[in-house]
């Protein structure tokens, strides 16, 4: 089902593309060659193949959930340039 003219205008007007007119005949024909190509595969025999949505299988990594104790003030602050109780202290931004 290839179209014998790709209107390469209209997709690069919807991307805002400017091309020339020698620019709209490459890109039509490098697209009806790769849809050509593509079209091969209509030939392959599938019939013994199970549909598959990746070719690997693909399996929950999510970690468990588990609670553990955090930095502290202490250890946060550290490297910290400027701190007051507690708490990082920053130049103001706001007036």
């Amino acid at each position: 089902m290839i179209d014998s003219k790709i209107d390469v205008k209209y997709v690069a007007d919807l991307a805002r593309l400017e091309l020339t007119d020698s620019e709209v005949n490459d890109f039509t024909k490098q697209l009806t060659e790769i849809l050509t190509f593509v079209k091969q595969l209509e030939n392959v025999d599938t019939s013994g193949i199970e549909p598959t949505a990746h070719a690997q299988p693909v399996f929950n990594v999510i970690r468990n959930d588990i609670s553990r104790d955090g930095f502290g003030s202490d250890s946060a602050l550290k490297n910290a340039p400027n701190s007051s109780k507690n708490q990082f202290k920053v130049p103001r931004v706001v007036d």
